[in-house]
């Protein structure tokens, strides 16, 4: 099968290493899909390239601007995509936005699959990320084998904007939950102990969670290099403040998260992971 990657950054080029086929990859910065490139994957130019050539394209994006340009944009996917074609974008993204590429995609035969990922970038060097997807079930069901390649859990939702919908309610748990590994950290710290054997005991309770596994360690460390970015968690969290607005719901523990991280320093925005949030506190 010919396949596409578009936007081989932190997360998508690990993702694209568990692709079997022949691989075609575009991104803005060539260097990141070097790898790929040197392992067998034919380097395109530009989208329009990518979609002449494969089946099936997956894009991993880093804001729904660049998602809309991507797909919606004069020289986009679905100006240049072919009938029968399937594009899956694996962005965090606006569940509004999947809903509005799928509904444009439709009028010319192209398939759409809104597929956001979590599990960060030890999950997507692994190939052990959680895909939850949104669109045509048929469709999701001729695709699965390939979202599998980077997934240890893949799991169908309903149509276009539910993979997102899902994506948003993973982000609003991750948010609370750390700022709790950060306090956590800072209380065992304030209170005298040795917060490395703290974090080894509670990490195997009630307290265990993926951050408190992953990035706590890392907190403790001082390594804040980028699993996942913070600039984009706030993007993502703001994108869910607006669909809890739309819905007339309040979500005040996400609220307090996304104060607490908009008020990082700028740098930190912009180059640390999520995990830089200890900063906050110690």
């Amino acid at each position: 099968m010919k396949i596409g990657f578009i936007g081989t950054g932190v997360m998508g080029a690990s993702m694209a290493k568990f692709l079997e086929g022949e691989l075609y990859v575009f991104n803005r910065t060539k260097l990141k899909a070097q790898e790929l490139i040197e392992d067998g994957a034919v380097w395109c130019e530009n989208p329009r390239e990518v979609a002449e050539q494969a089946e099936v394209i997956f894009t991993m994006l880093g804001y729904p601007d660049d998602v809309r340009q991507m797909y919606l944009g004069e020289d986009g996917l679905i100006e240049y995509g072919r009938q029968g074609q399937v594009l899956i974008d694996c962005t965090t993204s606006s569940p509004e936005l999947a809903s509005e590429i799928a509904r444009a995609a439709e009028e010319k035969g192209i398939f759409v699959l809104d597929a956001p990922v979590s599990g960060g970038d030890v999950g997507a060097q692994n190939g052990t990320l959680s895909t939850m997807v949104g669109g045509a079930q048929e469709v999701f069901y001729r695709v699965e084998p390939l979202l599998q390649s980077f997934s240890n859990s893949v799991s169908y939702f309903g149509p276009a904007g539910s993979g997102q919908h899902t994506k948003m309610a993973n982000q609003i748990a991750i948010a609370s939950g750390m700022i709790g590994v950060a306090e956590s950290l800072y209380y065992a710290k304030s209170a005298g102990l040795d917060v490395e054997r703290v974090l080894e005991t509670i990490s195997k309770g009630a307290a265990g969670s993926w951050s408190l596994s992953n990035l706590a360690p890392r907190m403790l460390s001082g390594d804040f290099k980028p699993g996942f970015y913070t600039h984009h968690f706030l993007k993502d969290m703001k994108i869910v403040l607006g669909e809890a607005e739309k819905m007339g719901i309040q979500l005040p523990g996400l609220q307090l998260a996304y104060e607490l991280y908009n008020d990082l320093s700028d740098e930190q925005k912009k180059n640390d992971g999520t995990q830089t949030i200890i900063n906050r506190y110690i």
